[in-house]
């Protein structure tokens, strides 16, 4: 596109929605963009949300919503001919995600068109899904060859946010050709006081004020093994009954947004596991509130069986808070490298492994994950690093 970044960009992002309860990836375009603007470029959104969405109006940045259905695939007639109209006025789009309308509306508006585009497919290519659920891969088989296929093979890079993901993503489709590239990923420093925000989250939670806990902070999702934690949970307080006793009494916060019936699921199952007083349910957490859980807690976990980059890991990084993961969070080997936490598998049996030692640890060994974690969020994991990446793959091209 162009041999030198030394220009301000014009770019297009488009989304299926900015509504945060969809995940980590519509946080890192928020913090992505301003980003992007504090260093001159322009950046625009679209979205396929219903313009009237109260999410669209909160985002904190203007948005352009097209869509008119809350919820599906997000088909909308008004994609295409606005995109090929806007698209005169900007350097380059960028789309985030597969199996949705906005990837395959992009390529139909800019195919044969001197605009290039992007695509962020944000872990949907990662083989576990056609594991995971055969008759949704099945689905997506018969709507590949003419749709996603084309779209990643037209775009003028396919963006992945880690090494782990792009080999991944060759092994789930045939007729798999694109023009790979790997970008760095991450999230803003959180701002503000740390001592005021670990007071917001304990005054909101009094029940946690003073106790130690292990934080899940996420989507409450079946891929992302929360079964797992609580079953793990539960065997812990079975092996090591020494923590559960006294005023420091360890507990397990799962905080989130998720489908109620699952989270009922889960509640039934901390019931029959003997654990539910041990484990809280705060529901989504912003602000002062999300970075007060983080700051507060014993350490940040994430047993997930399929996980792409989890901008909540960066995120808990960026606080000193050192993370547990499994090895299907596919930024894993950076975290290891860097020593800001501990591995296991995606296994009830891994993810007791991860508590366990890292409730094995003495004060000061925990100190030194804490130093790493904040070295490894700054040395990889940062907002500018991310904007500076997606600039530079941009202007190669």
């Amino acid at each position: 596109m162009r041999s030198t970044n030394s220009k301000p960009l014009r770019l297009l992002r488009i989304v299926r929605s900015v509504d945060p309860r969809s995940g980590g990836p519509v946080e890192t375009l928020y913090q992505v963009a301003k980003e992007l603007q504090r260093e001159g470029h322009t950046v625009e959104i679209a979205t396929l949300d219903h313009p009237e969405a109260p999410w669209v109006r909160e985002f904190g940045l203007p948005v352009t919503a097209l869509g008119s259905r809350p919820h599906g695939y997000g088909f909308t007639p008004r994609l295409v001919p606005w995109l090929r109209e806007k698209a005169s006025g900007v350097d380059a789009v960028v789309v985030s995600g597969l199996w949705q309308y906005q990837t395959f509306g992009t390529w139909r508006a800019l195919r044969g068109s001197k605009v290039p585009y992007y695509v962020f497919p944000h872990g949907m290519l990662d083989p576990w899904f056609k594991r995971a659920y055969p008759l949704k891969h099945l689905k997506k088989w018969l709507y590949w060859p003419w749709a996603e296929h084309r779209a990643l093979r037209d775009a003028r890079a396919v963006f992945f946010t880690c090494e782990e993901e792009r080999l991944l993503a060759r092994k789930s489709f045939w007729l798999y050709r694109c023009r790979e590239a790997v970008v760095n990923y991450g999230t803003a420093e959180p701002s503000g006081d740390p001592v005021a925000q670990q007071r917001t989250f304990q005054n909101a939670f009094q029940e946690l004020k003073g106790r130690r806990f292990i934080l899940y902070l996420g989507r409450i999702h079946e891929k992302k093994g929360c079964d797992l934690l609580l079953r793990a949970f539960a065997q812990l307080r079975r092996h090591n009954p020494g923590l559960f006793r006294g005023p420091q009494e360890l507990r397990l916060v799962m905080a989130g947004p998720g489908a109620e019936p699952y989270i009922a699921e889960l509640k039934r199952l901390t019931e029959v596991l003997d654990i539910a007083p041990l484990v809280h349910w705060p529901g989504m957490l912003r602000g002062d509130l999300k970075w007060g859980a983080f700051r507060s807690a014993e350490a940040f976990i994430l047993p997930s069986h399929q996980e792409n980059f989890g901008v909540a890991v960066a995120e808990a990084l960026a606080c000193a808070l050192p993370v547990l993961l499994s090895n299907r969070v596919n930024i894993w080997r950076e975290v290891l490298r860097m020593g800001g936490g501990l591995v296991a598998d995606d296994s009830e049996t891994g993810t007791f492994s991860l508590l366990s030692r890292w409730m094995a640890l003495e004060p000061q060994e925990r100190r030194r994950f804490r130093e790493k974690a904040a070295q490894c969020f700054k040395a990889q994991f940062t907002v500018r690093q991310a904007a500076s990446s997606l600039v530079k793959e941009v202007c190669a091209r």
